[in-house]
C-alpha cells in the first residue's frame, strides 16, 4: 500500500504521538509498505532515527503569521516560503514558549476550516501535492486537529481512506478559550462525518472521544498501544550494552519518565518521595526524574528541586533533562519502580511500555488509558487518583517486597513483548487502511 503518515511535529519537544508514528511507519516500511511520514508545523524530535520527510507543510510559522496578519496571502507564495525551511522552524520553536491562548484559539479554528480559512492557499499546497505527486491509498492524520484539509482531500482523491488517530485532542481543546473550544468541537464533528475510521489505543479514549465528536464505536478501530522493542533486547555484541546508572547496591529507586511539566504530575510524585524519605528506615530510597523541560517549566522544576533541598534530600533526587534513547533505557532499566501520576486522563502512556520492557513495575493513577494498560499486562499497580497517601502506600509496598516487583516486572515484560510490539500495531494500521 501507499501511505502517508501526516504526522503534528511539537516544536523541540520530544513527542509521544510522532515517536510512536515513526515506529510504526518505520515497521509499514520494512513490511514492504511504500510509507511517507510528512511533518506538519514543525519537524518531529525523536529518540531513535527518524524517517520523516526533510519538508514541512503548515508550516508552523507561516501559519501563524497569516493568521496574524492575513494580508501576507497577497504576496506571492515564493516570497513566503523561507518561512517554511524546516531549520529556521527549528530555531524559532526550539523552546516551544506558549502562544496567547487567545491567538491559539482563532488560529485553530481558522486551521480547522481548511479551504474556508485564513491558511487555505496552504491547504491547496499539500493537497496539489497529494494529487499530483503521491495518490496514496491511505492518509493517516495523527489528530483530528490537523485535519481541515480532511474535505477537500475527500473530494480530490475519493478513493483514498483517511484514517485519524485520537491520541489527545481532547486535552488541547481543553485549553482554549471557552468559545474556541465549542466551536472547535462543532469543527471537528463536521469533519468527522468524512473520516473512514477513527483509531484510538484504548476504550477508555474511544468511548470519550466519541461522545465528544458524536460518533459511534462502529467507526472505531482499537489499536494496542506499542513500542518498537528491538532497542530494549540484550546486545549481543560485548560492549554495546548501556553502561547502567552506579548506585549503591540496597538503593531504592523511584522513577519518572516523562515530560517535566505539572500536567504530568512530577509534583505529586516528590510529594510522595518527601513522605517516604524522610523517615529513618527509608534512607535508601531516591527519587530519578528524567525527560524533555520546556523553558517555560523551568521555575516548576526549580520549585521541586528547592523543596526537597529544604528537607536535606537534595542529593537524592536527580534529574536527567532531555535523554537520548541508550540513555533512557539505561536509566529505565536502573529503576525499581516507575510511577508517572498525571492528574488528567492520559490516552496513551508509552513509557509505562517502555518501563516494562525493561522489567520494571509501574504505580499509576487509575484512570484513562493507564488503568487499561495496567491491568492488561499486569505490568504494575493502581492508586486512586491524586491520592498521594495511597501513592505512597504503594510505593513502599513495592519496596518492602521484592518478591512481588520482580513477578510484577516479569509479567509486564512478557506482556509486551507479545501483545504490544510494533510489528503487531504495524499490521492492525495496515488492516484498518486496507478498504473493506
Amino acid at each position: 500500500m501507499k501511505i502517508v503518515f501526516l504526522t503534528a511535529g511539537a516544536a523541540g519537544m520530544y513527542c509521544g504521538s510522532c515517536m510512536h508514528d515513526n515506529a510504526i511507519a518505520k515497521a509499514l516500511r520494512a513490511g514492504g509498505d511504500d510509507v511517507l511520514l510528512q511533518p506538519v508545523y514543525t519537524p518531529i524530535r525523536t529518540d531513535e532515527s527518524s524517517i520523516a520527510s526533510d519538508e514541512v507543510f503548515f508550516g508552523g510559522i507561516h501559519v501563524y503569521l497569516l493568521q496574524q496578519m492575513p494580508w501576507l496571502r497577497w504576496l506571492p507564495r515564493w516570497t513566503r516560503s523561507w518561512m517554511d525551511r524546516p531549520g529556521l522552524i527549528r530555531m524559532l520553536t526550539k523552546k516551544a514558549v506558549k502562544t496567547d491562548p487567545a491567538k491559539l484559539g482563532a488560529l485553530t479554528i481558522s486551521m480547522l476550516r481548511g479551504e474556508h480559512g485564513r491558511q487555505s492557499e496552504e491547504v491547496s499546497r499539500l493537497v496539489d501535492w497529494l494529487e499530483r505527486d503521491i495518490q496514496p491509498d491511505a492518509i493517516i492524520f495523527s489528530n483530528l486537529l490537523i485535519g481541515g484539509a480532511i474535505p477537500t482531500i475527500r473530494r480530490r482523491l475519493p478513493q483514498t481512506r483517511l484514517v485519524v488517530t485520537l491520541q489527545g485532542d481532547d486535552i488541547f481543546l481543553d485549553h482554549l478559550p471557552d468559545d474556541a473550544r465549542s466551536e472547535a468541537i462543532a469543527l471537528c464533528a463536521e469533519l468527522s462525518h468524512q473520516v473512514d475510521v477513527f483509531v484510538t489505543h484504548s476504550e477508555f479514549y474511544r468511548d470519550k472521544m466519541g461522545a465528544i465528536l458524536g460518533v459511534g464505536p462502529d467507526r472505531f478501530d482499537l489499536h494496542p498501544l506499542s513500542i518498537d522493542l528491538q532497542p530494549f533486547q540484550p546486545s549481543t555484541h560485548p560492549g554495546e550494552e548501556p553502561a547502567m546508572v552506579a548506585g549503591p547496591d540496597d538503593e531504592f529507586r523511584i522513577g519518572y519518565l516523562a515530560r517535566i511539566a505539572p500536567e504530568k504530575g512530577l509534583h505529586h510524585l516528590v510529594d510522595a518521595f518527601l513522605r517516604i524519605a524522610s523517615r529513618p528506615e527509608h534512607a535508601n530510597v531516591t527519587l530519578h526524574a528524567a525527560g524533555w523541560l520546556g523553558e517555560h517549566n523551568v521555575a516548576y522544576l526549580n520549585e521541586l528541586k528547592s523543596r526537597v533541598a529544604d528537607a536535606g534530600l537534595a542529593d537524592r533526587f536527580v534529574v536527567t533533562e532531555s535523554p537520548e534513547q541508550s540513555e533512557k533505557i539505561s536509566l529505565l532499566k536502573s529503576m525499581n519502580v516507575l510511577s508517572v501520576p498525571a492528574p488528567y486522563e492520559d490516552p496513551k502512556g508509552l513509557f509505562l511500555l517502555e518501563a516494562m520492557a525493561c522489567g520494571v513495575p509501574v504505580v499509576q493513577p487509575d484512570h484513562g488509558a493507564f488503568s487499561e494498560l495496567v491491568r492488561s499486562t499486569g505490568g504494575g499497580v493502581l492508586f486512586h487518583p491524586e491520592d498521594t497517601e495511597a501513592l505512597v502506600h504503594q510505593l513502599i509496598e513495592l519496596r518492602n517486597d521484592p518478591d512481588r516487583r520482580a513477578s510484577l516486572g516479569e509479567t509486564g515484560r512478557q506482556s509486551v513483548h507479545q501483545r504490544h510490539h510494533i510489528e503487531s500495531a504495524a499490521e492492525h494500521m495496515r488492516r484498518t487502511c486496507q478498504r473493506s
